[in-house]
């Protein structure tokens, strides 16, 4: 399955960038990430727990950096297996940051494949799920650099 898209974020590239290639702060921005542990520079294991339909999964998953080009690019392969059930997630993910004036576009493309009984379950489903989990990760982005709100005084 293949993904992409785009994020506009209120902020400069190099903010951005500095910010995505803190992987704590990565995690904390995309739903169900919990028990993340850097095993060197480029490789994290982790675990994501997230509903698919009607079913609640959890993935250990091991994320490796496979390219970081300052400013402007990073490149990962994510590989992990569903926990308790038969299967294996493998993705390879593409990001460009792109400076437009004040605000930066990230552009996104994933490449993913299901198997086991996540396979199972059909694109059109695993699709609208990622496409839930882009929407939550470009509102917990934009939201870390949001502007604090202004302090009222009497």
């Amino acid at each position: 399955m293949k993904f992409s898209g785009e994020i506009a974020v209120g902020a400069p590239r190099d903010a951005v960038f500095a910010k995505l290639q803190d992987i704590h702060f990565f995690a904390s921005c995309v739903d169900g990430v919990r028990d993340l542990v850097p095993l060197d520079d480029t490789r994290y294991d982790a675990v994501l727990e997230t509903k698919v339909a009607y079913m609640t999964f959890k993935f250990k998953v091991t994320v490796e950096l496979t390219e970081v080009a300052a400013p402007e690019r990073i490149a990962a392969k994510i590989e992990g297996a569903p926990m308790g059930l038969v299967g294996r997630l493998t993705a390879n993910s593409s990001t460009r940051l792109v400076a437009d004036g004040d605000r930066t576009v990230i552009h996104y493309e994933i490449d993913a494949a299901l198997t086991g009984k996540l396979g199972s379950i059909g694109q059109p489903v695993l699709k609208a799920k990622a496409k839930d989990m882009e929407k939550q990760f470009a509102k917990n982005l934009g939201a870390a650099f949001a502007p604090a709100p202004a302090q009222g005084g009497a």
